[in-house]
């Protein structure tokens, strides 16, 4: 399921709970394109908190639409990834140096408002 938070227009910024289906997955890649229209730089806040899975046809087209976004990676600056979980957490600080042009960082669910304020510090780049 996605929720749509309230976040400045350069942000986006989606909880996501339990499943997540190709419906949901349609309306932030609507939502993304939408900013990216109007925004040259785009941060992206995800809330995983209570995030369980999508399904197939969901992570099918998420990976179609983020290999197809490789080459704009640049005007993803930031991205905030709320979760609780651990591992999670760790991943995103492995992964974080490998990807190009973007800064990845993981802040627990009651720092919400300190994740939004920094995915949307994108004025700077990635590194600011």
């Amino acid at each position: 399921m996605l929720t749509i938070l309230p976040a400045p227009d350069h942000v986006g910024a989606y909880r996501l709970s339990e499943t997540l289906t190709v419906e949901d997955l349609d309306r932030i890649i609507a939502d993304i394109e939408s900013r990216l229209g109007r925004h040259e730089h785009v941060g992206i806040l995800a809330d995983l908190t209570g995030f369980t899975d999508m399904t197939l046809k969901a992570a099918w087209k998420d990976a179609r639409y983020s290999i197809g976004k490789l080459w704009e990676l640049r005007r993803f600056p930031r991205e905030a990834v709320i979760t609780d979980n651990g591992w999670l957490s760790g991943f995103v600080s492995l992964v974080n140096p490998a990807i190009p042009f973007v800064t990845v960082r993981a802040f627990k669910p009651d720092q919400f408002e300190e994740a939004l304020a920094w995915a949307g510090d994108i004025e700077g780049g990635p590194n600011a």
